[in-house]
């Protein structure tokens, strides 16, 4: 019996489980305007599994990247959820380099692609 594909999923739904949390907590304390760092840690970390031979870590890495960048996409809209008092909000947070760069990007997230492929 091969038992590497059930202990994957579940280190897989940890990643993703912890995902959620750090979302939370990141756009808390940092804001959303760190998304272009978190997403391209994420691309770093699944560009970096492409390199590693060992299948666990290769494996747990991709998750891991493709978590930062569902999280990338994610801070907008917890921003938001925050400053409309769904979860805690603090005013005074940590400021990314180049923030008047990123101020002028906008914000990746899938919601919009959700309400593209099913009327919301």
């Amino acid at each position: 019996m091969n038992w590497f594909g059930f202990w994957l999923c579940l280190a897989t739904l940890f990643i993703i489980g912890l995902g959620f949390v750090w979302v939370i907590r990141g756009e808390r304390y940092f804001g959303h305007l760190w998304w272009p760092y978190v997403m391209g840690a994420g691309v770093l970390c699944i560009l970096g599994s492409l390199f590693i031979s060992n299948n666990w870590a290769s494996a747990l890495l991709g998750a891991f990247g493709a978590s930062l960048i569902w999280g990338s996409t994610e801070l907008k809209e917890q921003a938001v959820r925050g400053e409309i008092g769904w979860y805690p909000f603090n005013a005074k947070k940590i400021l990314p380099p180049f923030v008047e760069v990123i101020k002028k990007w906008k914000a990746p997230s899938l919601a919009k692609a959700r309400c593209r492929a099913v009327p919301c």
